[in-house]
């Protein structure tokens, strides 16, 4: 059943998937489309899922679960990650991979994979203030309140 993200608690669960680019206009349009359909008919054990979607600075996908009503299950989890493959298949992105990070660079958001990353730290490229995502956060509050950090405030810390 599909929510209004905004109207979803802060104890809702979320899913954060970032792209490896900017998706454009027209990928917009259709992604969200297909996750309107999906998260119409995302059920676990034949129960209806209660959640929302949003997408942010054009290329997080950000899926946030009421459980209070039913919570996700091993299936409903492995229909979300199917779906998420789709979408990685059908606009050649990466969406999946926990190994790369994200973060503002001037105006911009930049991808890099953590060695990358790690590199531009010793050099001194990044800081302890520059502005990375956290996407291990679990809980749309958490999402909402400590997914945009300084790198000193998330697990990028130990890097910088």
């Amino acid at each position: 059943m599909l929510a209004d993200f905004n109207t979803l608690p802060d104890s809702s669960r979320v899913w954060i998937y970032q792209a490896n680019r900017s998706f454009t206009e027209r990928e917009l349009n259709e992604i969200q489309d297909d996750l309107t359909l999906f998260l119409e008919n995302w059920t676990a054990h034949g129960k209806d899922l209660k959640a929302g979607f949003e997408i942010k600075y054009n290329r997080f996908l950000v899926i946030a679960l009421d459980q209070s009503g039913q919570a996700a299950t091993g299936c409903s989890i492995d229909a979300s990650v199917h779906f998420i493959q789709h979408l990685e298949k059908k606009y050649q992105v990466e969406l999946l991979d926990k190994m790369n990070v994200s973060f503002k660079q001037g105006g911009f958001i930049a991808y890099k994979n953590l060695l990358d990353f790690k590199a531009m730290a010793k050099q001194k490229a990044i800081s302890r203030n520059t502005i990375v995502f956290n996407n291990l956060v679990a809980t749309k509050g958490e999402y909402m309140e400590h997914w945009e950090v300084p790198a000193s405030e998330s697990w990028h810390a130990r890097f910088v």
